[in-house]
C-alpha cells in the first residue's frame, strides 16, 4: 500500500480485528467505547478516533499486534503519555499503549553511564533510579514526571538542560525496534539496522542532504534528520530515527546515555527590562557554560515571589558558587538573584514547569491553544524573531505568551485562536502559514522540541523545499513500505486545519468546560508527589487513564460530541470513570488550566439520575450518606442504634468493612445553648454537620482558643448546612434547597459583615465556591462566601497580636485536600510555627473523602490513596502529634492506624491548660 494512504478501518471489522489480536498476544486488547474515547486526543488541537487500543506486554506482543494489524490493513500508532502537542499520538487504527506494561527499567551501568529502558518508562522514574549514582538523563522536558522515554524518542524531546546535554537524539546509544512488517531491528550509531537501500538512497542525494538543512540550529526537530546518515556523520541510524514520530518503527527498548548531576546546582535568575532584552542577552551567556538558559516574561510569571526586578527573566542553572558569580558579573541584567536553597529553586522551576498549562489561560480570561508551541531559530536571532513574532500576533489580532528555551532559540507559546468557528479556523490557517514563513526567514525550524505532527507537517516544504520533503517520503517507503505506521504524520500529511477536536462541540455546557483540558497530563504524574499537591489521587492509586482528571475530561468531551460515547447523560462509561473521582478538588488548583472535575462530576450525576426512574437508579449511599445532615437532624444519637442493627450497612448502601462514625452524646449547638458568651461576638462560628454531631470536641476547643485570643464568638442560628453531601453525590436540586434554607435561617445574621469561621475545610470550601456557583442569582450567597474564614485565618486577621501557647512539639498528618485546593493553608502554617509545632503536613488525599470511602467497591482505592502519602508520613514520625482538620481525614487515620488525629484547635486548646 502506498505510504500515507488512508487505511480502511470500518466499524464492522473491529470485532474480528479485536478477536484476532486477543488470540495473538498476551497483553490487553480494549476496543470498548471508553478505551477509544480516551485515545482520541493527545495534548494538541486534534482528534482522531481509533479502532481500539492494545497494551503489549513485551516486544513479542508488539510484533504480534503489528502482524495482525498489517493483515487487516489497519494503521498503528505507538503512544506514551499522550502529551504530544502536534497530534502525532492519535490514530484512526490501533493505538499501542506502551505505558501499561512496557514501562520497565531493564538495567543501569553506572561505570559506562548508560541505562537500558523500555519505551513506557516515565522519565522521572529513570532519573530517580540513577540519582543514587550521581547521574541523570540529560533531556528533561517540563513534563518529566509523566512523559515516557518512548515518547521522547519519538519527538526528540529536549528540555531545559539541552544547552548543556543536548536533545534526546544526542543521548540515545542504540534502539530495539519492530517494523510494521514485524521485523526486529537493532539500530546503532554506526549504520547498523538500516533498511536495505537506505545507504544507497543517501549516497544518491549527498548534495541535497549537505545543503538542505538550516545551519546553526541546536533545536532543529522538524522532519527526518537524514543528514545524520551522511558518511561524514558515521551513517548514524539512531540519530536519524529519533524524532520520526512513530512513522518508521515501534521502539521496544533503548540504551541511553547518562550524564553526571551537577555537584552544586545554583539557580541564577537574571532580570531584564523586557522579553526581547532577555532574548538578546541569552546567546551571550552560552560561552560561560550554563546548564540552562530559560526565558519567561511578566505576562506569564505574573507576581510570582522570589524574582528580581525586571519585566522578563532568564533562569540560568550553573554548577557552583563561582560559576554563579561569573554569570552575574558577565550578564547585562537589570537585577539578579542567586538561589541556592533547593526548596526555593523548586518553587521557581515549578513556574516554568507549569507554563504549558498556565499559558493556556489568558490574562483577563479566555483560552489559548497549542499549534505553534515550539518554533526555534538560531539563538543569536531570537530577539529579532520575537519582535517580528509579536508584531505578527498583533497584526492578526491574536494574543500569546512566549516563553521557553532562550539559550537554544526555542520559543513556546499558546495563542488565543478561535478554533470553534469556521471563520476562526480559517484565520488559524492563515496565521500558521505566515508564521511558518517568518520562522524560515529567520533561519529557523518549525519545530524546536515537540515534533511536527498534524500541526506543522503540511508546512514542511516551506522550510525544506519540495525536493527534500520528497526524499522524506522515499525514506518512509524504505522503512514502512505498507504505510501502516502513523500515516498522515510527516509524510503526505493531512491539512493542519482538519480534524480539530472542537468540531461539533457545543459552545456552552459541560463539554465546553471539559474541552479546557489541553492534555498536558499533570494529573498523570508518577513518583513522589511534589509538595502539597493533591491531583490526582485516583490515578495515583490505579494508574489507569480513565481515572485521571484528563481521562475523565476526555470522556466528557466525547460524551458531548456523541460519536464514540453515544448515550449522552446516561453514559455508563462516564459514570464508571467518575465513580472513582474522590471530588478532592485537587485539579481545581493543581491542574494548570483549572479543570474542576469535582464540579463536573456533581453536574453529571445530577443529570445522569434525572428524569423518570432516576431516583431509583441512584445508589442507596446517595440517599443515606448524601443525606447525612438530614438524618442526623432527625435521629441524632439514635443513628448509633440504627447502625448497629444487622444488615444496617447493606440497607444503607455502604460497605460492611468499615466502622461508621459514632454520633456524639451532645452536639456542639446543645453545648453552646448551655453557656453564656464571654463578650459580644466578633465572628460567627459555623456549626457544620460533622463538627456539630460527630466531633463537637473540635468545636468546643475552637471556641476556647478564639475566646482566649480575646474574640467574642457567636454561633450561626437555626439549621444551617453548606450542602456539601448533596453536592458531592450530585443532588444539585436538593443542594440548592438546603443552601436557600440556610440563607433564610441566617436572616439578619446573614447580612452582617463579621467573619464566618468554618472548622471543617470541606464545608468551608463548599461555602466559598459551590454556594455562589449554584445560587448565582442570590446576592446573599456571594456575601456569605466572601465572609468565610478558616480557624487560622480568623486568628491571624482578627487577633494579630495574640500569642498562641508554645507547644514545642513535632506534628505530622495531612493538609485537607479542599483546603489546599480552595482555601489555602498559609495562615495555618504561620500559626503552627508561632505555636512551636514543627514538621510538615503532607498533601494528597486521605482517601475517605466523605461518602466515597464508605461506598462498596471503593475500599481498595480508598486505602491506596491513604497509602500514597498520608500513612507513610505517619509511619515516618511515630512520636509526632497527628494533625488533620478534616473529619474524613481523622476518621480514615483512626480506621487504618492506631493513631488519633486532632484538629489544630484541639492542640492549641490543650496548650491553654485545663478548661475551667
Amino acid at each position: 500500500m502506498r505510504r500515507g494512504t488512508r487505511h480502511p478501518c470500518v466499524v464492522g471489522t473491529h470485532e474480528r480485528l479485536a478477536r484476532e489480536l486477543r488470540s495473538a498476544l498476551a497483553g490487553d486488547v480494549d476496543f470498548t467505547a471508553t478505551a477509544r474515547a480516551l485515545a482520541t486526543m493527545d495534548a494538541s488541537n486534534y482528534r482522531r478516533v481509533p479502532a481500539g487500543t492494545v497494551a503489549p506486554r513485551d516486544a513479542d506482543d508488539v510484533a504480534a499486534a503489528l502482524e495482525v494489524c498489517r493483515a487487516h490493513g489497519v494503521p498503528v500508532v505507538p503512544r506514551g503519555a499522550g502529551t504530544s502537542i502536534g497530534g502525532q499520538a492519535t490514530g484512526t487504527g490501533v493505538v499501542l499503549d506502551l505505558t501499561r506494561h512496557l514501562d520497565g527499567l531493564v538495567s543501569v551501568d553506572p561505570e559506562a553511564r548508560t541505562a537500558v529502558v523500555r519505551p513506557g518508562l516515565v522519565l522521572g522514574r529513570l532519573r530517580e533510579a540513577v540519582r543514587p549514582y550521581g547521574l541523570t538523563f540529560g533531556p528533561d522536558p517540563s513534563t518529566h514526571r509523566r512523559c515516557t522515554l518512548g515518547g521522547m524518542i519519538g519527538n526528540n524531546a529536549c528540555g531545559a538542560h539541552s544547552v548543556a546535554w543536548g536533545t534526546t537524539a544526542d543521548n540515545v546509544r542504540s534502539l530495539e525496534v519492530v517494523s510494521y512488517r514485524g521485523e526486529r531491528l537493532t539500530l546503532g550509531r554506526d549504520g547498523r539496522g538500516a533498511p536495505p537501500g537506505l545507504a544507497d538512497l543517501v549516497d544518491r542525494n549527498l548534495a541535497l542532504l549537505r545543503t538542505g538543512y538550516p545551519a546553526g540550529l541546536p533545536r532543529r526537530i522538524s522532519g527526518y534528520a537524514l543528514d545524520a546518515l551522511l558518511p561524514e556523520h558515521g551513517r548514524d541510524v539512531v540519530r536519524s530515527f529519533v524524532g520520526s514520530e512513530g512513522t518508521l518503527g515501534v521502539v521496544t527498548e533503548a540504551t541511553v546515555r547518562l550524564v553526571p548531576l551537577p555537584a552544586d546546582p545554583v539557580l541564577v535568575v537574571l532580570g531584564h527590562a523586557d522579553e526581547t532584552a532577555a532574548a538578546d542577552a541569552a546567546a551571550g551567556l552560552l560561552p560561560l557554560g550554563p546548564l540552562t538558559v530559560e526565558g519567561m516574561a511578566a505576562d506569564l510569571v505574573g507576581d510570582a515571589a522570589g524574582l528580581p526586578r525586571g519585566g522578563a527573566w532568564l533562569f540560568c542553572e550553573v554548577d557552583g558558587e563561582a560559576a554563579a558569580a561569573a554569570l552575574v558579573r558577565a550578564a547585562d541584567a537589570v537585577d539578579a538573584s542567586v538561589v541556592r536553597d533547593p526548596a526555593g529553586q523548586r518553587a521557581l522551576w515549578r513556574i516554568r514547569e507549569d507554563a504549558a498549562g498556565t499559558a493556556t489561560r489568558m490574562p483577563g480570561g479566555g483560552d489559548a491553544w497549542p499549534g505553534w508551541e515550539d518554533c526555534a531559530v538560531p539563538p543569536a536571532r531570537l530577539g529579532a524573531y520575537l519582535r517580528d513574532f509579536r508584531a505578527l500576533l498583533a497584526g492578526h489580532g491574536l494574543r500569546g505568551t512566549p516563553y521557553g528555551h532562550f539559550g537554544d532559540g526555542c520559543v513556546h507559546v499558546r495563542i488565543d485562536f478561535d478554533l470553534w468557528t469556521g471563520k476562526g479556523v480559517g484565520a488559524f490557517r492563515r496565521f500558521s502559514e505566515e508564521v511558518a514563513d517568518l520562522v524560515v526567514a529567520h533561519g529557523g525550524s518549525l519545530s524546536g522540541e515537540h515534533g511536527d505532527g498534524k500541526a506543522r507537517a503540511e508546512l514542511l516544504p516551506r522550510m525544506y523545499g519540495d525536493e527534500l520533503v520528497a526524499l522524506f517520503g522515499a525514506v518512509k517507503d524504505l522503512w514502512d513500505p505498507d504505510g501502516g505506521l502513523n500515516p498522515g504524520m510527516l509524510v503526505l500529511p493531512e491539512p493542519l486545519d482538519s480534524g480539530l477536536r472542537f468540531e461539533g462541540l457545543p459552545l456552552v455546557g459541560l463539554g465546553r468546560e471539559a474541552a479546557r483540558c489541553v492534555g498536558v497530563a499533570k494529573c498523570r504524574e508518577s513518583g513522589p508527589a511534589a509538595g502539597p499537591e493533591v491531583m490526582c489521587p485516583s490515578f495515583r492509586a490505579t494508574g489507569e487513564e480513565r481515572h485521571s482528571t484528563r481521562g475523565r475530561a476526555r470522556l466528557l468531551h466525547e460524551m458531548a460530541l456523541g460519536e464514540v460515547i453515544t448515550d449522552g447523560w446516561r453514559s455508563e462509561e462516564v459514570r464508571e470513570a467518575l465513580d472513582l473521582c474522590l471530588s478532592c478538588k485537587g485539579c481545581r488548583t493543581d491542574c494548570p488550566v483549572g479543570v474542576d472535575m469535582a464540579a463536573y462530576k456533581a453536574e453529571f450525576l445530577d443529570r445522569h439520575h434525572a428524569g423518570p426512574g432516576g431516583a431509583l437508579r441512584r445508589p442507596r449511599s446517595h440517599w443515606t450518606m448524601g443525606g447525612l445532615p438530614r438524618w442526623l437532624d432527625l435521629f441524632g444519637r439514635g443513628l448509633n442504634t440504627l447502625t448497629r442493627l444487622p444488615f444496617a450497612a447493606r440497607l444503607a448502601g455502604v460497605t460492611e468493612g468499615r466502622r461508621l462514625p459514632v454520633v456524639a452524646d451532645r452536639t456542639l449547638t446543645a453545648w453552646w445553648e448551655g453557656r453564656a458568651p464571654s463578650r459580644p461576638p466578633a465572628l460567627t462560628l459555623w456549626p457544620d454537620t460533622f463538627t456539630d454531631h460527630l466531633a463537637p470536641e473540635a468545636g468546643r476547643a475552637a471556641v476556647r482558643v478564639l475566646e482566649a485570643a480575646g474574640l467574642g464568638v457567636g454561633l450561626a442560628p437555626g439549621r444551617v448546612c453548606c450542602g456539601l453531601t448533596y453536592v458531592s453525590t450530585g443532588r444539585l436540586g436538593a443542594a440548592r434547597r438546603v443552601m436557600r434554607r440556610t440563607l433564610d435561617a441566617l436572616g439578619a445574621e446573614g447580612e452582617r459583615d463579621r467573619p464566618v469561621v468554618v472548622l471543617e475545610p470541606s464545608c468551608a470550601a463548599t461555602l466559598r465556591t459551590d454556594l455562589p456557583g449554584l445560587l448565582p442569582g442570590d446576592p446573599r450567597a456571594a456575601r456569605l462566601a466572601a465572609r468565610v474564614r478558616t480557624f487560622a485565618e480568623a486568628l491571624e486577621s482578627l487577633a494579630p497580636g495574640w500569642t498562641p501557647p508554645r507547644l514545642d512539639r513535632e506534628v505530622t498528618g495531612q493538609t485537607h485536600c479542599h483546603q489546599h485546593a480552595v482555601l489555602g493553608d498559609a495562615a495555618d502554617r504561620r500559626l503552627r510555627e508561632r505555636a512551636g509545632l514543627t514538621g510538615a503536613l503532607e498533601g494528597g488525599c486521605c482517601g475517605l473523602a466523605g461518602n466515597f470511602g464508605f461506598e462498596p467497591g471503593h475500599e481498595e482505592v480508598s486505602a491506596a490513596c491513604a497509602e500514597d502519602r498520608l500513612l507513610p508520613a505517619l509511619r515516618a514520625a511515630p512520636a509526632a502529634e497527628v494533625l488533620a482538620d478534616g473529619f474524613s481525614c481523622r476518621t480514615q487515620i483512626a480506621e487504618l492506624t492506631d493513631r488519633r488525629a486532632r484538629h489544630l484547635a484541639e492542640l492549641l486548646a490543650e496548650g491553654l491548660g485545663e478548661e475551667p
